[in-house]
């Protein structure tokens, strides 16, 4: 049987998504070890995407085949009965036999989260990135126009273009700032995000916020296709996976 969860999961002690064979703090290689003990065999866990050591979800999407009796409710608590307390199971439901958590998405939307201000923010630490200095966010917008649209998006990753031998074209459809006193929230939705693809935009904007960069300049950095023109790669704590959408 074929299956669709949705999870959520607090990133900050975990190397990333990914499996990885130095290391068992990963989400995958936890969600992969807990399924197969409860199938009686090995059992492989595919998400919408890899999120970076240190990168929150609060709502990835994972598929997985597995023989079990259990009903999808059940599953579910089971899961969520043997899981970390950083990771949980939001819903499971059987999926169709060919649907697949990656290949299938068709949206998907993060958000990056900045405390701007000079006083560290004690509770909020792991789920947002500090900047103390003022941030200009109407000058944000008017670059994050920019970025709006299908695009070689190659400057704003971290990935080798020697070496990636695939498209680095993408489309993003909204960027969206929110600011509420201290707090500025960054929503990307596109149809699928490069290699730091996410946290190199941020520091991008930050940057412009800053007057390190002109709003316009965004347009010569998307010509350039080089990592040298663009903004610093922000850190990890600040980046949330928000939704992923399919048809």
């Amino acid at each position: 049987m074929n299956y669709r969860a949705v999870i959520q999961y607090e990133g900050t002690r975990y190397r990333g998504w990914q499996v990885q064979g130095n290391t068992d703090q990963t989400i995958q290689g936890k969600l992969e070890a807990l399924l197969g003990r409860m199938a009686g065999e090995a059992v492989e866990v595919h998400g919408s995407g890899r999120t970076d050591g240190g990168v929150h979800a609060a709502g990835q999407v994972i598929s997985f085949r597995c023989k079990t009796g259990r009903s999808p409710e059940e599953i579910r608590d089971y899961m969520n009965q043997y899981l970390p307390e950083d990771i949980a199971v939001l819903s499971v439901e059987e999926a169709a036999p060919r649907f697949h958590a990656r290949l299938n998405a068709v949206r998907k939307t993060y958000v990056y989260t900045i405390w701007n201000s000079a006083v560290p923010n004690v509770f909020g630490r792991r789920f947002m990135t500090r900047v103390e200095k003022p941030l200009d966010a109407e000058r944000m917008r008017e670059a994050a126009g920019y970025l709006c649209g299908t695009h070689d998006f190659c400057a704003f990753s971290s990935l080798n273009p020697k070496r990636f031998k695939k498209s680095t074209v993408r489309r993003l459809d909204e960027v969206r700032i929110e600011q509420e006193g201290s707090m500025i929230r960054i929503y990307f939705t596109g149809n699928g995000f490069l290699y730091h693809m996410v946290r190199i935009l941020a520091g991008t904007l930050v940057e412009v916020g800053m007057g390190l960069k002109k709003p316009e300049d965004v347009e010569q950095m998307l010509a350039s296709g080089s990592r040298a023109d663009t903004g610093r790669l922000m850190p990890p704590e600040g980046l949330t996976l928000l939704r992923v959408e399919y048809q």
